[in-house]
């Protein structure tokens, strides 16, 4: 828990702190934006739609930040669909993203686009498509609406076809010849 979580107002000055070995190479916070190797996460979502995976260099644990050199970690960007105040006070959320093919790290989960100074709630995070169990957060802005955009880390190269109901098509055998433009995805908006 961080000062954040105990003190919310605190996010209208101070950016949400993350956990370093969790995220790619170059991740930075604003008080609502995540930036990682330079690319700006809220405005990815703006150019490419939702959800979005942006990839780059997986951090070696333990090291302040030192980028790996064999190593990918990837940042999935998703937009929150529906919202409900569950009987026992948690908040359901569902997202236009499926989390149930990627090692995600749930609990680094944070909310982007805008600041909340709302207290955190527990959550259940449903993905789109998926009649899966919801995956649980503990800390959550208990105000988040729809629309709100979602990112969060993921060890490892996530594709596109892994988070995306709509692309279901693309399969590991099938894979599209990089030099043919998809025409669902605008040029670097990853696979």
């Amino acid at each position: 828990m961080t000062l954040t979580h105990i003190i919310p107002s605190l996010r209208a000055s101070v950016p949400d702190p993350l956990g370093r070995d969790l995220w790619p190479e170059f991740t930075t916070t604003s008080l609502s934006d995540v930036t990682v190797a330079g690319v700006s996460l809220t405005r990815l979502a703006e150019w490419c739609g939702t959800p979005c995976v942006h990839t780059a260099a997986a951090v070696i644990p333990g090291t302040g930040g030192m980028p790996s050199a064999t190593e990918v970690a990837s940042v999935i960007v998703t937009r929150v669909t529906q919202v409900a105040t569950a009987a026992d006070g948690a908040i359901d959320v569902w997202i236009d993203a499926r989390l149930t093919d990627a090692p995600v790290a749930i609990e680094e989960l944070r909310m982007i686009g805008r600041v909340s100074t709302a207290s955190d709630s527990r959550a259940r995070i449903h993905s789109a498509g998926e009649a899966a169990a919801p995956v649980r957060v503990d800390e959550l802005v208990s105000d988040l609406r729809v629309g709100d955009l979602l990112v969060l880390p993921c060890r490892g190269a996530a594709l596109l076809r892994e988070i995306d109901p709509h692309r279901r098509h693309l399969h590991d055998e099938a894979t599209p010849d990089p030099s043919t433009p998809d025409p669902w995805t605008p040029a670097g908006c990853g696979r």
